[in-house]
């Protein structure tokens, strides 16, 4: 089974730089949940150009039943590259299991 969709997503906050800190993310739910235990796998992609710096993104806690996602704008060496905040961006994903 393959699932896509898309949102907006913009960034008021800081970069985040400490792993596991998903406090700022959006919670995403699949429209039908994959079999339990399922190995998901998502992969998303940037589908606009509405910001001067370059938006990151990162997924975090992708089960059967959806994903938590954030915008967030490149982070080198440990630390932010930018100031963190990024106007609102259209972001597609696709869903699948391995």
């Amino acid at each position: 089974m393959i699932q896509t969709g898309k949102l907006q997503l913009n960034s008021t906050s800081a970069a985040v730089v400490t792993g596991g800190d998903t406090s700022t993310f959006t919670q995403v739910t699949f429209p039908a949940p994959f079999p339990d235990n399922a190995a998901v796998i998502v992969v998303p992609f940037v589908q606009t150009f509405n910001g001067p710096e370059t938006p990151g993104l990162r997924i975090a806690d992708v089960t059967p039943t959806g994903f938590k996602i954030r915008l967030n704008e490149l982070v080198g060496g440990g630390k932010a590259i930018s100031d963190g905040m990024h106007a609102s961006e259209t972001v597609g994903w696709i869903a699948t299991t391995v």
